[in-house]
């Protein structure tokens, strides 16, 4: 199984993110992380780790030893398997040597800059914390301490973004040679500063700078391997694999989601009743429910077809027993008559243009209810 840890602090809230953080006081950071041990202690679930993504809120904003014990705590509990893949999300402005050299030593060989823009215009409308020149000092100070493995996440598709500026962006970094490029558009979701703003963007111009996205980075040697994410070769993000392919994972810390023996469950997002209960795991774990096969079909389907290679016939007939075109011949027909999917009868994938309105094409993947 995989596992994700949540840590939700961060110093400033972000002006798109829906996210469960908040910026948390010193002493709340630590009596966080002495509730997040006493989970891992108590968990039942003892399955080898395959891979780790310690993700928020902003988790490189805890202090050096509060990371280390959690790892710790982590190596304590579970077997990890020899070439595991441990990745945290830093953000610029909240990295220093000392971290890094913490984060190396516990064993974490992957980080995720959050920088999502190279113009100081761009961040300050995002709500960033941090100028392009912080992000630059922290990606190499992130190489000096021995990362060999570093994602940058990019948004497109910011107010008043031009094609010049996302080109810009996208040639800026790429110079840096990060093994991998997460690239997302902006999706303003309710709850946020931005869903308060008039705020418009073209979709014509939104649709062009994701096409300049894919044929940029795949010149500069970045395969797509997801709708929106690209990396070098032999460097592909194993942990968001691990959930395209309905791998099994088990989250720890506030709000954290898991999926296990096709039981999904939530851990409670009250932060009192998480501090109080996190030694009994089962009094913290919410929204208890067992996958049926109809669900557990649906899940395969558009959650592999977000991956390029899409998705497996053989596996699809292996985990539940029926031939891919006898239970959605329909849907195959449909879109491949389209031209949003193709497939033959080894795996079945979405188009170039079925990639452009994947949202559209994946949700013919949904059984009607009955």
């Amino acid at each position: 199984m995989e596992l994700y840890i949540h840590i939700p602090f961060c110093k400033q809230k972000c002006n798109y993110c829906d996210f469960l953080s908040w910026n948390g006081e010193a002493k709340q950071r630590e009596e966080y992380v002495q509730a997040l041990l006493k989970e891992i202690t108590a968990v039942k679930e003892k399955k080898e780790v395959t891979s780790i993504f310690i993700g928020g809120g902003t988790p490189s904003i805890l202090e050096p030893q509060q990371m280390k014990r959690i790892m710790e705590g982590i190596h304590e509990k579970f077997k990890l398997r020899e070439d595991a893949e441990i990745t945290i999300e830093a953000n610029p402005g909240t990295i220093t040597r000392e971290k890094l050299e913490a984060y190396r030593t516990c064993g974490i060989n992957r980080i995720s800059f959050g920088l999502q823009s190279i113009h100081e215009d761009e961040l300050k409308l995002l709500g960033r914390i941090h100028t392009f020149k912080e992000f630059e000092e922290s990606y190499h100070m992130a190489r000096q301490a021995g990362f060999q493995n570093i994602n940058i996440d990019l948004i497109m598709a910011v107010p008043n973004q031009t094609m010049d500026r996302w080109k810009e962006t996208l040639q800026t970094i790429t110079a840096l040679k990060p093994e991998h490029i997460s690239a997302y558009s902006l999706i303003i979701e309710e709850g946020t500063p931005f869903y308060e703003m008039d705020y418009e963007f073209s979709e014509d111009l939104e649709r062009e700078m994701y096409e300049e996205t894919k044929n940029y980075l795949k010149k500069q040697d970045y395969q797509q391997y997801e709708i929106s994410n690209f990396a070098r070769p032999g460097y592909s993000c194993r942990h968001n694999l691990g959930y395209w392919d309905r791998e099994e994972y088990l989250g720890l810390g506030l709000g954290a989601a898991s999926l296990i023996d096709e039981q999904r469950w939530n851990n409670t997002r009250d932060i009192l009743a998480y501090l109080s209960y996190a030694n009994e795991p089962e009094k913290i774990r919410i929204n208890q429910e067992v996958l049926m096969e109809r669900e557990q079909m649906e899940e395969f389907m558009f959650l592999g077809l977000r991956k390029t290679a899409g998705v497996s016939v053989k596996k699809f007939q292996e985990k539940f027993g029926d031939d891919i075109k006898t239970v959605y011949g329909r849907q195959l027909e449909k879109l491949t008559r389209d031209g949003l999917l193709e497939y033959d009868e080894h795996r079945v994938w979405l188009t170039e243009r079925g990639i452009s309105v994947s949202n559209y094409a994946m949700a013919e993947f949904l059984f009607d209810d009955e």
